[in-house]
């Protein structure tokens, strides 16, 4: 089987959900035998692609083009599709990103193909691939798998594989090729403006490697605080479920969930959180989940690695002590 990953950067930075993608890629093409073909698209990204070639691909493709500087959905579409259809390959692979959303299913649907978007997972079936997609807000799983010949074009969520998994490459690295790709001006009909950037307050949880993050059990913002100091000493970000963002106790950009941020830090704290499906799908990627909360039963416990069941009021307090003791003088 033959895998062209599609990564994704934005002003020469890689979005790192593209190794989450590429860890995919590498797990599919290892138990199919198969190999990596890695795209670095835009302009101006060759070290990006000498970066790319070092991780375990077999070669990479770059596409550069002056008009694919600044990303539109008509040029990234129309430039992968012939870089696609000079590949040849049997999988198309790419992180689930907003940028993704926008240009994937028109990029498919100008190869006349179907594409399995929002994947968290797949597995080998009697010789066949088999890709799992989540529902109703992630209530229940579906199997989704391709008919027909490829290439199949599926794109894996945030959090659902590991960028620390992704194998570096032993000896010389992956030649880096450059493809020749056709692109006018007048074949793209949207004009981009400035990047939009958010305010300067606004964090950006997915790059966080600990999370501190409260639920209606803090029950008041008057306690926030309490979470804060605790954050503060781990040397993480504070974020929340959806009704403290929604009650304004904090910006909205500082929600996990399925209307909020993706995330897979590698230490998740959720402080009085009960774990309800919209929050779960929001963060069950983290590496390590520790959950607080009085209520023994809440669903949080079913997938924290490790739970305490108690007052987060007496419990916080005392963990934040001992994090601050175990630092060094």
């Amino acid at each position: 089987m033959k895998i062209l990953l599609i990564t994704e950067q934005r002003e020469g930075k890689w979005n790192k959900v593209s190794f989450e993608a590429l860890a995919a890629a590498q797990q599919i093409a290892a138990q199919a035998k198969g190999s990596v073909t890695g795209v670095v698209i835009g302009q101006g990204v060759v070290a990006l692609a000498e970066e790319l070639a070092g991780y375990q691909v077999d070669e990479v493709i770059l596409v550069e083009n002056p008009l694919l500087e600044k990303y539109t959905p008509d040029g990234y579409a129309i430039a992968l599709k012939q870089v696609v259809e000079q590949a040849k390959p049997d999988l198309v692979v790419l992180p689930h990103t907003y940028q993704v959303r926008d240009f994937a299913p028109k990029l498919a649907a100008s190869l006349n193909k179907g594409m399995i978007g929002d994947c968290v997972g797949y597995r080998h079936e009697n010789g066949k691939l088999i890709f799992v997609r989540q529902m109703f807000q992630g209530r229940t799983a579906a199997d989704v798998s391709f008919q027909g010949d490829g290439p199949w074009i599926a794109s894996f969520q945030a959090g659902a594989f590991r960028a620390d998994t992704v194998a570096k490459k032993q000896g010389a690295k992956a030649p880096v090729k450059p493809a020749s790709v056709a692109l006018k001006a007048e074949q793209i009909r949207t004009k981009p403006l400035e990047l939009f950037r958010e305010a300067k307050q606004a964090v950006d949880l997915t790059q966080a490697p600990i999370l501190v993050s409260i639920g209606r059990g803090i029950k008041a913002p008057e306690n926030i605080p309490l979470a804060e100091k605790l954050a503060k000493t781990l040397g993480a970000e504070l974020s929340a479920s959806r009704p403290i963002c929604d009650e304004g106790w904090l910006p909205m950009e500082r929600q996990i969930g399925s209307s909020g941020q993706t995330v897979s830090p590698k230490l998740y704290l959720a402080l009085g959180i009960s774990g309800a499906i919209q929050h779960v799908v929001g963060m069950k990627g983290s590496r390590c989940i520790v959950a607080i909360n009085k209520d023994q039963n809440a669903p949080i416990f079913e997938i924290a690695d490790y739970g305490v069941v108690g007052d987060l009021f007496e419990i916080v307090p005392a963990l934040t002590e001992e994090v601050e003791k175990s630092k060094p003088a």
